[in-house]
């Protein structure tokens, strides 16, 4: 299998069960119903690239980006480690692979990570494969973003919100 960095999966929703594989594997930087997959060429099977061939051939692309995450992965092994042991001030991200919301947040969290370097780390967390890390902070939907300080939990931001909500949370914590 890719790394997530090494390539963005579009979704297509008339896309063949052959690419369906993929889906919620990867994050995804644009969607539109006229976005094609384009995974990377080493993990695609003769099928999969006939396939994207004649959808090429039929079909005029949307703009299509890769993106390469700016955060890092948490689970329940790491969680420890990386956040309540954590000197730095810390930002989880709470997700799930097929929520559409959740993407948006991951596009924000991305430049987050990127302005806030050095000052605080950004990691996000799979609720599908952790589910008993979101029971123990009790996160009953999804997207949520819980900031971490002194490894305790600071505060939390409930569902997809503009930049300057997450921002505004985080300065707040920096200034506590």
């Amino acid at each position: 299998m890719a790394s997530a960095a090494s390539v963005a999966l579009i979704s297509y929703s008339d896309c063949c069960q052959g690419f369906q594989q993929y889906k919620g594997r990867f994050p995804i930087a644009y969607e539109s119903p006229g976005a094609l997959l384009f995974p990377a060429p080493s993990f695609l099977s003769l099928h999969q690239k006939n396939h994207i061939g004649c959808l090429r051939a039929t079909r005029r692309p949307s703009v299509v980006c890769a993106i390469r995450p700016k955060t890092g992965t948490v689970t329940q092994t790491s969680w420890d480690n990386l956040v309540t042991k954590n000197e730095s001030p810390v930002l989880v991200e709470f997700y799930a692979s097929w929520c559409g919301p959740c993407q948006m947040v991951h596009r924000v969290i991305n430049e987050i990570a990127v302005e806030y370097k050095g000052k605080l780390k950004c990691f996000t967390l799979n609720t599908d494969n952790d589910s008993a890390m979101a029971e123990e902070y009790d996160i009953k939907a999804v997207p949520v973003v819980l900031l971490f300080k002194n490894g305790r939990k600071h505060s939390s931001v409930i569902g997809t919100m503009p930049k300057e909500f997450y921002v505004a949370a985080i300065e707040k914590m920096l200034a506590s």
